[in-house]
């Protein structure tokens, strides 16, 4: 059976993959998604509904009718952290807030979008190979008991966390990050739980620390829907997800004679982004590339830009007949660094530090910390500053922790430096050993700082 040709070959239909597409086909090129699941159950993910910035979405699908169909709530405007030992932290969103969605229904509108812009969508395809010589020139697939060869100048991984495309590809001698263990990841389980009366923070994201340096979340769909689900570090002891999930729920009043309409498991990174996400023929988008907050796990507005980035530098290497050039596509590494990527590179050294600690202190010294320096680290820059007065204030509710107050504020140092590291990103491939080494000498301060493992 002779194969089938695209100029681009998108694998997986997530944000990545979706937005991927449907830039790659606005652009004028022909272009696939390979989808291994059914039309029925495509956009079936486990998530945790949260969005952050959906108005930065790259304008190649109708934002409108996605925030209209699938934003089932956009009025979250605060962030609450619960203490497991009593208490909590309310914390106002700055801007336009976030929004809960059904991510059923998301996914289906990203996917119909892309087929709308002009994309082929090819559900229940299964990739088993990828066809390499020289470069990344396609894959090998199963459908319903038959198997299909596609090929591609371009194949963009948005297959996933730990995507089977990786493994199976050569990639000894790009720069492409390779440095990639089970450990750097999250195990996750979520279910979707019907209440009987509205809930008092249907305007909020509600986190609640757990054992491994994990997290609960209760994001409201609705007033009586919720997301609610937990996830645990892989460098750490296995957690009974469903179990811990279950009696944290049974002690919540709000949650008494609920109904389970969904469940669902998966792994996403909690890791910095890849330091290079590409090959000859071979770009990595989303959770492919651990596009991911390592401390929240949210990635759907990183992976929607990267996924458009990386089709944009694909249509070009096409057009040019480029491809067989990993630099022809390093514009697109270059703009997830100096955006997204450096944020979040400077958050998983907080992810770091806070593995080389018991919950119970690590939550006793963030419990004293000022509200909005914990967003900054969590959510909005990756550092985190404060004036002589709430310097002060924080001396005096710490006490007893001020040796790991002060080791928490050497790593704000270290990531503030780290973020101007990502912002010198090389402009080619040719400066990538030199920027890596830089990038590691400073992480060497941070283990030696913390005592921490390292990670990579």
């Amino acid at each position: 059976m002779p194969a089938e040709t695209y100029d681009v070959l998108v694998v997986g239909g997530g944000t990545a993959g979706a937005f991927a597409a449907a830039t790659a086909a606005r652009e004028g090129v022909d272009v696939a998604i390979l989808e291994r699941k059914s039309e029925e159950e495509a956009g079936h993910i486990a998530c945790g509904d949260a969005v952050k910035g959906a108005s930065t979405f790259p304008d190649v699908i109708d934002r409108e009718r996605l925030r209209r169909e699938s934003f089932t709530n956009d009025e979250i405007q605060r962030a609450v952290f619960e203490n497991p030992q009593g208490g909590m932290l309310d914390i106002e969103m700055k801007g336009d807030g976030g929004a809960v969605l059904d991510r059923k229904r998301y996914g289906e509108i990203l996917l119909e979008e892309a087929e709308s812009a002009g994309a082929d969508i090819h559900y229940d395809t299964v990739v088993q190979d990828v066809i390499q010589n020289g470069q990344v020139e396609g894959v090998k697939t199963a459908s319903n008991g038959s198997v299909t060869t596609y090929e591609a100048d371009v194949t963009i991984d948005a297959a996933g966390a730990l995507s089977i495309l990786q493994d199976r590809t050569d990639l000894g001698s790009p720069t492409f990050d390779t440095n990639v263990s089970y450990s750097q990841f999250c195990s996750a389980y979520r279910e979707v739980i019907e209440v009987d009366e509205p809930v008092d923070y249907h305007d909020s994201l509600v986190f609640k620390p757990t054992d491994e340096l994990g997290y609960l979340w209760y994001f409201p769909r609705t007033e009586t829907e919720i997301n609610v689900g937990l996830g645990f570090q892989m460098n750490k002891d296995p957690m009974k997800l469903v179990s811990v999930l279950r009696d944290d729920v049974r002690n919540r009043p709000e949650f008494r004679n609920a109904t389970v309409k969904d469940k669902l498991g998966a792994a996403l990174p909690t890791r910095r982004p890849y330091d290079s996400a590409t090959a000859p023929g071979f770009i990595a988008v989303g959770d492919a590339a651990a596009h991911v907050n390592p401390t929240t796990g949210g990635g759907i507005p990183g992976a929607a830009k990267a996924g458009h980035w990386a089709a944009l530098d694909a249509v070009e290497a096409v057009s040019e007949g480029t491809a067989d050039d990993e630099a022809a596509f390093w514009d697109y590494n270059r703009k997830v660094m100096t955006d997204f990527g450096k944020r979040f590179a400077a958050m998983d050294l907080y992810n770091i530090w806070g593995g080389t600690y018991e919950m119970d202190e690590l939550v006793s010294v963030i419990s004293a910390l000022p509200g909005q320096q914990i967003a900054d680290v969590m959510a909005r820059d990756g550092t985190a500053s404060m004036g002589l007065g709430l310097k002060l204030k924080t001396l005096v509710r710490t006490f007893g922790h001020w040796s790991t107050l002060l080791e928490l504020r050497k790593v704000n140092g270290i990531a503030a430096d780290l973020r101007d590291i990502y912002d010198d990103y090389p402009t080619s491939p040719d400066g990538f050993d030199a920027w890596r080494d830089r990038r590691d000498g400073l992480m060497e301060d941070l283990y030696e700082i913390t005592g921490a493992e390292p990670k990579y």
